[in-house]
Order: C-alpha cells, then structure tokens, then sequence
C-alpha cells in the first residue's frame, strides 16, 4: 500500500482558501495562486515512481505568505548522446534531438508532462519550473553525425518539448545545433509554438534553398483567452501567425498544425486555424487529437474544472467517446486521431479544409544526398 508522507509546510504548504478548491481524481490540493502565477497547471503531484506520496496541508501557522512563488530553475544534464530513436510506426521520423527536458511554456495538455516523472520531479508545476538544459547538444550532435556507420535522414527537433521555449533566449542551445545540422548539410523538421524560431531564420533560409529544413508551427487556438490559460508562456496565436509568414516569406517551407484539437473546447476552430495558416503562407497542414496519457490525465482536468467548469462534463464526455470510453488510448494509429464518430467527423472537416485551401498538395520531402559528415574530434583535416 502506498505510504503517504505528511511534509512541512515550508516546503509543501498551501493556504486556508487553497484547501477550499476539490481534489481531482486523487491528483493533489491545488497550489495558490499567488505561488504559480503565470504557470499553466495547479497542481505539483508526485512522480509515479516515488515511494512517497506528499500531500500538501495547511498546518495553521498562517505562514503561507512565507512561501516563494515558483520560479524557473534551469540545471545543465550532460547526456552521453543526443540523438533518440524510435521506431513508432505512426509518426514519421525515426530520429529526434531534444535540446532541454521540462518546458516553460506550461501547456496543461502536454503529453511530455510523465517524462518529468523520470527525473524524480512531478509531471506538474515542476515539468514548467524545473528545467533541463543540454549545452553540450550541438558537439554530441557533430560526434554522432561524424560516425563511420551513420546514414542520414531527417532529424525531428521539437516533437517532446519545445525547443524555442523561453530559456532558449539565454542558452542558445537549438541555434548551436542548427549550426552543426548546416554545416553538415544535414535535414531538420523543427515543431514549434513559439515565434523565437524567426530568430534563426538566416539559417533555415541558407538549408531551405538546398532542401534541408521545413518547420511546422502549432496553433491550438485563435482565442488569446483560452490560450493565456491553456499554455500561457507560449506565443501568442497572432505572433505564431506572424512567425509562419516571416518564415514563409524567406522561403522556408512552413506548416501549421492544428494541436491538440480540443473535443468541446478548440475543435470548432480547426476551419479558421487552416485559414489563417494558409492566409499567412502554410503549405502543409496537420491536426492531433488531445492526448491525456498518465499524469496528464488528472493535469488537464484541473485546469478544465478549474477554467470551465460548465463544459468540465461534456468535454470528457467527447473525449472518451473517442478513446474508447477511456482517458486515453495508446494503440498505435488512433492515439493521435482518436476513433469512433466523433473523431471521424473531425478528420473529415479537416481533409475538406486542407482541401479546399489547396494544403498538402505537396509534401515537402527534404534531400539526404548533400550530407558531409562532420570531421571527428581531433581528426587531421584533409589537404586540399
């Protein structure tokens, strides 16, 4: 049986007003407000691995105004390897480089959330707060592309948390990397829901030009309300419009992905995200259906309580009308769309979309055949 550890209230208190807010699912008491400010989530539950289970109570010192606020911590991990691989069938690339671990933008939805879980830290306001650089990615990257047996093709960057999310402003870690994937004439599909990635567009313009990088921006919602909320340290849906016509016009293949489409929520946006993308330049088009795997689960709900309370049942209700009665299903092929009616008709209003605004005709498809692996560390460079 799971042992719960009663911790003191300097380090897990939280007020008399906190204590009055439900508990979700079992998933912990709400932090106050005025210690999460500008955070996406309310809650900072404990990693599923941990032996104990700490559970914030109000000891009633009325200390509560002695607690700091979460600020961002950001540590250095020194990886022995940068590149991941995988060998999911249901998404398109076989490799990618994450260049920090957490993320700032706190998006409730963030199905990277458990991998915090890993570190000893909790998928809540820790993932949003304590934070992972890896400034040594960019020479991990040129020693693994310089191996004798590497075989080139596309590098995915931004697939589990956002590389251009706001530290990335002082630790430059993804513009190093850039620099080695140029060099090395090597492919790069970045993903992205900040506007920073106009910052590095001298390089991806110079790659463009020989088919070597495309970029997709994620707009989950043309409601700057709804996205304060829902992913508040993220660009707002106007400046990543911004972002897709500045890298649009420098001739870098641009995307928009419409994710997560929110069943209840953002679905009924997914027509005016498509226009607006395509009005700003997008050629290509792609949606994801809301993921909530493990601790996600209890995350979003909060939030979802929390904001809407009026829409709390119905949203789910949609929700596991397409994941099998369940929160979430993780079979290979439905947990991006989903299946069942509800999720049909989703795909359906999308394919119309895209169709009608001439998206995805083509798929840009990015050149292997110009890679030059980087020489190796201390290797004699060869006379010309």
């Amino acid at each position: 049986m799971e042992q719960i550890e009663r911790a003191d209230r300097a380090a897990f208190g939280i007020g008399r007003a906190a204590l009055a807010n439900s508990i979700v699912d079992g998933a912990g008491l709400r932090i106050d407000h005025s210690r999460r400010r500008g955070r996406g989530t309310a809650l900072n539950t404990t990693g599923r691995f941990e032996p104990l289970t700490r559970e914030g109570f109000d000891d009633g010192w009325q200390s509560i105004e002695e607690l700091p606020p979460f600020r961002t911590d950001v540590q250095v991990e020194k990886p022995k390897k940068i590149i991941a691989r995988n060998s999911s069938p249901d998404i398109a690339f076989d490799r990618s480089v994450n260049p920090y671990r957490g993320c700032e933008h706190g998006c409730v939805y963030c199905f990277a959330r458990p991998t915090h879980a890993y570190m000893g830290l909790s998928p809540g306001l820790e993932f949003e707060s304590r934070l992972f650089a890896k400034p040594d990615a960019a020479r991990l990257l040129a020693a693994e592309l310089a191996a004798k047996n590497y075989e080139p093709r596309t590098i995915a960057i931004g697939t589990n948390t956002d590389p251009y999310q706001p530290i990335e402003k002082d630790w430059r870690i993804m513009r190093h990397v850039l620099e080695v994937l140029e060099a090395a004439n090597h492919p790069v599909g970045i993903v992205t829901k900040n506007a920073m990635v106009v910052r590095d567009i001298d390089i991806l313009s110079r790659m463009a030009e020989k088919g070597l990088a495309k970029v997709a921006i994620s707009v989950t919602t043309l409601d700057r309300k709804v996205a304060r909320s829902m992913e508040p340290r993220a660009s707002t849906p106007t400046k990543r419009l911004e972002a897709i016509r500045a890298l649009s016009d420098a001739g870098i293949p641009t995307s928009v992905i419409a994710a997560p489409v929110v069943p209840g929520l953002t679905d009924h946006e997914i027509e005016r995200i498509l226009d607006a993308g395509a009005a700003a330049g997008a050629k290509e088009a792609s949606y994801i259906i809301l993921r909530l795997p493990l601790e996600v689960a209890p995350i979003f709900k909060d939030w979802l309580l929390r904001e809407y309370p009026d829409r709390y049942r119905h949203v789910l209700s949609l929700i596991r009308s397409m994941r099998g009665g369940r929160d979430y299903d993780a079979e290979w092929g439905k947990r991006m769309k989903g299946s069942g009616p509800y999720a049909w008709q989703i795909g359906r209003r999308f394919e119309m979309a895209a169709r009608r605004l001439g998206l995805n005709t083509e798929k840009k498809v990015l050149r292997t055949d110009l890679f030059q692996a980087p020489p190796l560390e201390n290797e004699q460079l060869m006379l010309l």
